[in-house]
């Protein structure tokens, strides 16, 4: 992406105080994966932080071997992970938004079967993003942090979600677009998560294993560095955060049906994390502010 294409006449009349910055994701427990320790930093720096949960987890499966008895999630996964969703704002301090559409489940065999009739990713677009574009609308965030085209990850939900986010994020400040859904605001800058990152995952485990930790996974992270082709997008804001990693653990392990305690997610000591790659990336995709190149601040040319 050029210079040209990042920057464009920037927006007149915001209020800036406080800083808002909204992260739209795909299901209860992804936005403690991805991003939380940054959110967590700007929520104790001041800003005004909102996730928004595109569905309802309701076709998750249990992943954690210590829930698999537990009644409530059998019963309702939606109700539990409801639940689990609230745990995990309060300790990351932030807002948190239901759009409120129905789990698409990951579709697994040969051949895949059908999605859902009414899943989220099925919806035609303008549904979908109609309640994200209210929400951008009434939370007014300055930044937008998305997925990139292949959702993180090919999920379908993920897939969706990116669409939902960019569609909104270009939609919001067109008052010609989705009438009804309150006054037109544009957000300046759009982001993407780079939360997987090739350099990160490799510092990691050659850290671990210079240290003989026994990590859990590093063949698996050999693995996945040998076969991984490049990534579709390299990072260009890396923020740094390792102040917050103990937040971002604990919100994880709110998502108490979807996180093992004992997994890998865990497998890096935090100690080891803040030493070796105390950061979280992210990359610039659009703005409507001048920012450099490289950024270590999501709010680059809003301050």
């Amino acid at each position: 992406m050029s210079a040209a294409d990042r920057v464009s006449p920037a927006p007149t009349g915001q209020d800036l105080q406080p800083l808002r910055i909204m992260f739209v994701h795909a299901h209860p427990d992804d936005e403690s994966s991805k991003g939380a320790a940054t959110m967590a930093r700007y929520v104790d720096q001041g800003a005004e932080v909102m996730v928004v949960t595109c569905t309802d987890g309701s076709r998750g499966d249990i992943q954690n071997p210590g829930m698999e008895q537990a009644p409530h999630p059998k019963r309702d996964m939606a109700g539990a992970r409801r639940l689990e969703m609230a745990e995990a704002a309060r300790v990351l301090g932030v807002q948190q938004r239901w759009l409120g559409f129905v789990d698409s489940g990951l579709p697994e065999g040969d051949p895949l079967p059908a999605l859902p009739d009414g899943c989220f990713a099925l919806q035609p677009l303008e549904v979908a993003s109609a309640p994200l574009v209210r929400l951008m609308r009434s939370f007014r965030p300055h930044v937008v942090v998305a997925y990139d085209e292949n959702g993180g990850y090919p999920h379908p939900d993920h897939i969706m979600a990116h669409r939902v986010a960019v569609e909104a994020y270009h939609a919001a400040g067109d008052p010609a677009q989705y009438p009804g859904t309150g006054a037109a605001w544009q957000p300046s800058k759009l982001y993407y998560d780079c939360g997987l990152g090739l350099e990160r995952m490799r510092a990691l485990r050659d850290a671990g294993r210079a240290e003989g930790l026994e990590v859990i996974g590093l063949e698996w992270i050999d693995s996945w560095l040998a076969s991984k082709a490049e990534p579709l997008h390299l990072p260009t804001a890396k923020i740094e955060c390792g102040e917050w990693f103990s937040r971002r653990d604990e919100a994880l392990k709110a998502h108490r049906t979807q996180i093992d305690p004992n997994g890998f997610f865990f497998a890096f000591p935090d100690e080891l994390q803040r030493r070796v790659w105390p950061y979280e990336e992210f990359v610039l995709m659009h703005s409507r502010v001048p920012a450099p190149i490289q950024e270590t601040d999501l709010f680059t040319g809003l301050r």
